[in-house]
Order: structure tokens, then sequence, then C-alpha cells
């Protein structure tokens, strides 16, 4: 797979690239926003944070960067309630055909300024970059994922570009949620046959250039709050949805008991060790401290 970064930009981007095309990643594989509307409700508090932090303003933006079929731009356009609903903007950013989504502003490019949370969910980990076998001498190898003969990698460079990139454009807070791993764990070995790999009607499958599937990679994400520098914290989603009042809790008795059981379920999934809740939450402050956002919280480990 040595220098692939071209052929799985094309598989995913190009005319007939399995995104380009109009392929809803909701189709392939299972996601936090297709869980149920509580995701959408912790950034909305998160949101809610920010908004506060900037003083209120007159509007206030969110930014979903690869929307996929925009369910999360959706859920938190339609539960935004009050002043807020009233002085938000919500804009799904994604390639392929544009969709229809009440309140959702659809576009295939960022903003040039965002004020508000803008938020890349599963974004990153599809931004290709190039596929090497050790030894190799790229500088970004050297300092982020050092490699013995024979081991694989990603080189995550275009990752923090586009994540430098993104927060640039923030006034208020920007946050990258992913899988990934950090230099520690990288340095070890633990992942000498890199993380490429492809998914295809919910299943995992060998990965292929063709766009006839998702191909998808590990992110490194302490690489990518280095590039975009300033006030952040890497912390677990488990660990940041509690700190934004998600916990599981059942309530009430008959059906009330059963919706409020469901929704503790639902809950539990977002915040499983070993599952979603073992997701990094990268998120920066910008012009704002990151402290106004999140309590102290442990920092991530995969």
């Amino acid at each position: 797979m040595r220098g692939s970064e071209a052929a799985w930009r094309g598989a995913l981007y190009g005319p007939e690239g399995f995104f380009s095309r109009g392929e809803i990643p909701a189709d392939h594989f299972r996601t936090a926003p297709l869980i149920g509307p509580e995701l959408a409700e912790a950034l909305l508090t998160l949101l809610d944070r920010v908004d506060f932090a900037l003083g209120r303003p007159v509007r206030l933006d969110f930014v979903d960067v690869g929307a996929g079929g925009g369910e999360l731009s959706e859920a938190v356009r339609s539960l935004a309630s009050g002043s807020l609903a009233r002085r938000l903007r919500v804009t799904a950013v994604d390639v392929g055909p544009a969709r229809s989504l009440p309140g959702v502003r659809w576009t295939d490019a960022l903003p040039s300024r965002v004020e508000g949370l803008l938020i890349g969910h599963e974004w990153l980990d599809a931004i290709p970059c190039p596929l090497v076998v050790g030894p190799h001498d790229d500088p970004w190898l050297a300092r982020w994922w050092p490699l013995e003969p024979g081991w694989h990698a990603e080189i995550g460079a275009p990752r923090d570009a586009a994540w430098a990139d993104a927060v640039s454009r923030v006034r208020g807070a920007a946050l990258a949620v992913d899988y990934g791993h950090l230099r520690a764990d990288r340095a070890a070995g633990r992942y000498r046959s890199g993380t490429f790999t492809a998914y295809r009607d919910g299943r995992v499958v060998p990965p292929v250039f063709d766009g006839s599937c998702d191909l998808t990679a590990h992110v490194a994400l302490d690489a990518c709050a280095d590039a975009a520098g300033g006030d952040w914290v890497l912390v677990s989603q488990r660990a940041a949805l509690t700190a934004l009042d998600l916990v599981t809790t059942a309530e009430g008795s008959g059906m009330a008991w059963l919706e409020s059981a469901a929704r503790a379920s639902r809950v539990a999934e977002l915040r499983a060790v070993g599952g979603l809740g073992s997701f990094g939450w990268l998120l920066h402050g910008v012009g704002i401290p990151v402290s106004a956002l999140l309590p102290p919280l442990p920092p991530w480990q995969p």
C-alpha cells in the first residue's frame, strides 16, 4: 500500500468515489449520531457553554464537517430551543449531493469564519494520507510514529493540516471526535500493522481503491492537537459526556420508565469503554478558554 494516498483520495472523492456519488456512511457502519438524539443533546450543552463564553452573539454557528447523511446537523437543529434556536445557524459540510434538511445549510466547503462550535465527527479518519512501510525518512514519522523495519503506518500530516485549517477559521470552539492513537503506543509497536481498513454494508472488508467501500484509518489526535495549537484538551468521549451531564439513569415508572431505560441504554452505548466511549474528543478553545467548556478531566487513553 506504499504511496497510495492519491488512490485513496480518488476512491473516496474522485468522480466515481465512494462519497462523491452520494454514499451515506450510515449505510455502511454505525456511528454515534445514529444511536439516538443524545449526542446532539450533549453537543447542544457544549454549544450553550460556547455561546455564553462568546457573550451570546447575534448569530451562533454550529458547523458539522464531514456531515455524512446530515443526521447530527438535523438533530442539533431540531432540538435547539429558545434564544439559541433563534440565533443558531447550522451548516453541514460534505461532498456529494446536497441533502434537503429543515433549517440546515448544506455546502461542500468549510465556511471562511465560524462563530460558535465546529465539529468534525469521524471526519479526520476519512482524510486520505500516505501509507508507508518502514524504514522511512519522512519527518512526520520521525516525530510522531517512529518506524521499525517492516512496520506499517499512515503519515498523518494531511490530517494535521486539515484540522489546523479548520480550527483557524473558528472563534469559539472546535471539536474533533474520532478513533485514534497516541505517540507512545505507536512508538511501542502497538500499531505495527497500521490501521488502514475499509467498511462496506456494515462489515469490515479488505481495502480496495475502486470506490466500492469506505476507506479509513485511525487518527493521530495528539499530532492534530499540536498542529492546531492554542488551548486544547484531549479526553475520552465517556468522560466528556459525563461532564456534559449525559448519564445513564432510568427513572419513573410504567411507560415513562421504559422510555427512560431506552434512553439510558443509548447513552450507555455512547459511553461504552472499548466502544464509542473510548473515542477521543479533541477540543480547542479559540478566543475562549477550554476551562469554560469542560472541567478538568483525565487525559484520553485509547
